[in-house]
């Protein structure tokens, strides 16, 4: 699974996206977002600003990713 390590105390899910590369762009994140295709710790998410922390687990399209804290 890979891994997002965070540069702050958190990051928002649609920003999330856009950095592993699942998405495109924020819009892309946005849409399918709110369409209810992301699940966040195994439960749908629609909030596109959600805070994700240390532990997080977000999965979108077959793929997964965890968030970890900063070095």
């Amino acid at each position: 699974m890979e891994e997002l390590r965070l540069r702050d105390e958190f990051i928002k899910l649609g920003q999330a996206l856009k950095a592993v590369g699942l998405v495109d762009s924020g819009v892309e994140a946005k849409l399918v977002i709110q369409d209810g295709q992301v699940t966040v710790n195994g439960q749908v998410e629609l909030q596109r600003g959600k805070k994700l922390h240390d532990g997080d687990v977000v999965s979108f399209n077959g793929s997964s990713f965890t968030v970890k804290s900063p070095v």
